[in-house]
Order: C-alpha cells, then sequence, then structure tokens
C-alpha cells in the first residue's frame, strides 16, 4: 500500500488537512503528518492546535509515495518558502511520483514550475501563482502525477479522489457510502 505525508504549516486549512487524513484512514492508506516547522504541534488558519506525527527534520521520506499538501493562508505561503519541501517535491515529480494539493496550495507547484502546461484548479484569486497551468475551475483535476483540489468546500472529493487513485473504485465507494456521500 502506498504511503502517503501531509504536510503542515502555521495557518493551514484545517478542514482540507484533517478531512484528507480522516478519508485516507478509513480507506486503511497510511498517512503521516509532518510539520514544516521544529515542532510537533502546528495552529491551523482558524486557531485550531494540530499535533503531527512528526518534524521534516525527524521524518524518513523513503517510504513515502505520495505527498499532498493542505492550503490555508498563511499556510501555503509557508509551505512555498520551506526549501527542503520544495526539494522534495522536485524529487516527487522528476520521478513521476503522485504530488497532490488543494486550496491555495497549488501556487507552490506553480511558482516552482510544476504546472506549466498541465491543468488544474485552485481557490479563486491563485490562479495568477500557477504559472503556466491551464486553470479549469473543476473540483478536483488529475493531471499525469499530480491532483489539485479547489477549496475546502471539495475536501471531500479531494481526499476521495486520493483513496481511488491509491485504493481502487471499490474502496472509494465503500468510505464514501460509509461517509453517507
Amino acid at each position: 500500500m502506498k504511503k502517503i505525508a501531509l504536510f503542515l504549516a502555521g495557518g493551514f486549512e484545517e478542514i482540507e488537512a484533517l478531512a484528507t487524513v480522516d478519508i485516507l484512514r478509513r480507506a486503511q492508506i497510511p498517512v503521516v503528518t509532518v510539520s514544516v516547522t521544529d515542532d510537533k504541534i502546528v495552529t491551523g488558519a482558524h486557531h485550531i492546535p494540530v499535533t503531527t506525527d512528526t518534524t521534516f527534520r525527524e521524518a524518513d521520506f523513503s517510504q513515502v509515495d505520495v505527498l499532498v499538501l493542505p492550503g490555508g493562508m498563511p499556510g501555503a505561503k509557508h509551505l512555498n518558502e520551506h526549501e527542503g519541501l520544495k526539494n522534495l517535491i522536485r524529487e516527487f515529480n522528476t520521478q513521476g511520483k503522485s504530488i497532490a494539493a488543494i486550496c491555495a496550495a497549488p501556487m507552490v507547484l506553480g511558482e516552482m514550475g510544476i504546472l506549466s502546461g498541465r491543468n488544474a484548479t485552485c481557490y479563486p484569486g491563485f490562479e495568477e501563482q500557477l504559472t503556466g497551468a491551464k486553470i479549469t475551475g473543476e473540483k478536483v483535476v488529475v493531471d499525469q502525477n499530480i491532483t489539485t483540489g479547489r477549496g475546502p468546500g471539495l475536501a471531500f472529493d479531494f481526499a476521495l479522489e486520493l483513496v481511488e487513485q491509491i485504493a481502487g473504485t471499490e474502496t472509494r465507494e465503500k468510505v464514501q457510502n460509509g461517509l453517507l456521500l
């Protein structure tokens, strides 16, 4: 089973991060939450503190197959400022490994040039930061190894798409039905 690393920075969007972790874990997909700070406690955009599994410095990414970036501001801005994370994203993209970002977080990929020529979506107002992307405005967009989501109200759609990619349609349907969706 593929393993996921989901990154949290101060000011992250709680719905996007926690709904995604919850849904992936309901599907029995291993997820490790990673603080990009030196502290395992990271406070979201709506002042909800969350304890992560590890910090970026302590994490071992050798067994990770998918990177997930929740949005929120200034969380996405802080992710974009983390050079270690951006190096990891470059490495994953070069290897064709999966990378997913929702809301404002696709700006990290856009500013790195990873979305150039690809279809993508993001929170309204961040389109200009998705350099070279073809903005679709859809809820969730998959283009090769990159998955982007539009925003907090679509966190379930985003997470369920990841479940389907990793564990298949049957598992997605099982989780979706369990959520009464």
